[in-house]
């Protein structure tokens, strides 16, 4: 437990503060735990939506736009890491002498104070998060909980709970897990990722290691054994470890799973000694494996893992998590938030297993310039999976282009790994939908894929067949 900080003393006496870049996931969670915790919160963003709507629902006030004005009546500003240090509404707050603090640190203030649970991985972590805290709140621990993206049973992307304990999405990106002191941390994964932060991936397993080794003697280390790169951690974190996953030497292992169409079943054994059965809403192994982490969880705070089986099984997931959208005509349409080549492919391996006969058509955007400079081939091969693939171009987020760069090198990568055929290039996301609006009929699955504004496209998509279907 780390002492009390500026930030917590500003929010106990309820001091107005202001959040930089609020609609993303992030500071999201984090506006709702501070204005939970006392604070007058307010924020602003370039774009407006559905997170931002709930914050707005929850009596927050949101701005579109940023304006050095918005410093003028607050006492600190908390900013992303997406933002540059000359930003003028950054400048402003300095300007003023107000405490600038980036999310990572105040999450880490807040968080630190209580008894942390901390997920951290590559792939894996925003569903693991939400998981981990059904199943502590099942166990009557009544969790503070913050994760990466929206949670429909919360209303949003935070549960503010009552107790001391909080359960919070750690991300790798910026170093931003380095800010956390967890009791208890989780890895589901380590593979190259964020390189345009760490410049290799030796500097970014290294940040894995130092996050892992926070864990004070008397926490746990959980880490799914499945993955090369998390099985990697545990060599430094000796007894404090418990492994989890489908191999057999894994201290928590699931067995007999079964891929059913609505939901998956599984059961678990600790050490070789039988602990349940279990079923999910959500679908494949690697869902599977999130839920291994979160009873993970509770067996290293000395929780009969039993207690979390009705939480888990009446989980209905994270938005963007291989969500479905609906059926119209006859055609399927899945939304995923999959924007690195291990998460397209085991997204699109369980749309294989859950529709099977079924025509497969993947859209894909890629995000950010630097991830796609660096994966084009792996996305193409994890891509060829599907027996349509359409590719738009890059969704640049907080990057400048690369030369060169552009969705067509996925796409090139992608007809390689096919043969040429079966692949589609569209520029932008209006002459995707155009295409797609062409390309399905009935019996299709469509699963639009990536980090980036495909989701927004694929609900419009999918009104539009919708209508056209009652239409007919």
């Amino acid at each position: 437990m780390r002492p009390n900080t500026e930030l917590a003393r500003l929010v106990e006496r309820g001091a107005p503060i202001h959040l930089l870049g609020i609609g993303g996931a992030g500071m999201a969670s984090l506006a709702l735990l501070l204005q939970a915790r006392g604070a007058r919160v307010s924020g602003c963003d370039q774009e407006l939506s559905d997170m931002t709507a709930d914050l707005e629902r929850r009596g927050i006030s949101v701005e579109r736009g940023h304006s050095p004005e918005h410093a003028a009546a607050v006492e600190a500003l908390v900013y992303t890491a997406a933002i540059p240090e000359d930003h003028p509404e950054l400048r402003a707050a300095r300007e003023r002498g107000l405490p600038a603090i980036k999310r990572s640190s105040a999450l880490g203030e807040l968080a630190n104070a209580g008894r942390l649970v901390a997920v951290a991985g590559t792939h894996g972590k925003t569903t693991t998060t939400a998981l981990t805290a059904m199943a502590l709140e099942a166990a009557g621990v009544d969790p503070v909980a913050l994760v990466g993206g929206r949670v429909p049973a919360w209303g949003g992307n935070a549960r503010i709970g009552g107790g001391q304990t909080f359960v919070v999405e750690a991300d790798e990106y910026d170093r931003s897990f380095l800010a956390l002191w967890p009791l208890i941390a989780v890895v589901t994964s380590v593979e190259p990722e964020h390189l345009d932060t760490y410049g290799s991936t030796e500097e970014m397993e290294a940040a894995f290691d130092n996050f892992v080794s926070r864990v004070p003697d008397e926490g746990r280390v959980v880490v799914c054994t499945d993955d090369p790169g998390a099985r990697r951690r545990l060599r430094l974190v000796g007894q404090r470890g418990l492994s989890y996953g489908l191999r057999s030497d894994a201290d928590l292992r699931a067995e007999h799973i079964d891929h059913a169409v609505d939901r998956t079943h599984f059961s678990a054994s600790w050490r070789g000694e039988p602990i349940g059965s279990f079923e999910l809403l959500l679908r494949g192994e690697h869902n599977v494996r999130n839920a291994l982490a979160s009873l993970g969880v509770l067996l290293a705070m000395d929780i009969e893992p039993g207690v979390a089986a009705g939480a888990l099984a009446g989980f209905g997931g994270v938005e963007r998590r291989f969500q479905k959208l609906g059926e119209a005509g006859g055609i399927t349409v899945i939304d995923d938030y999959a924007h690195h080549p291990t998460e397209v492919a085991a997204t699109l391996d369980t749309a294989k297993l859950v529709f099977k006969d079924q025509r497969l058509v993947a859209a894909f955007q890629p995000h950010l310039y630097s991830r796609t400079a660096a994966f084009a081939v792996e996305f193409g091969k994890a891509l060829a999976r599907a027996d349509v693939v359409f590719v738009t171009d890059v969704y640049r987020a907080r990057e400048a282009p690369i030369p060169g760069v552009t969705g067509e090198l996925v796409a090139t990568a992608a007809r390689a790994q096919r043969g040429g055929d079966g692949v589609r290039y569209r520029e932008n996301l209006a002459a995707l939908r155009a295409a797609l609006r062409e390309e399905l009929r009935a019996g299709d699955v469509l699963i639009t894929l990536g980090a980036g504004d495909i989701g927004q496209m694929a609900h419009v998509l999918f009104d539009e067949l919708r209508r056209s279907h009652v239409d007919a």
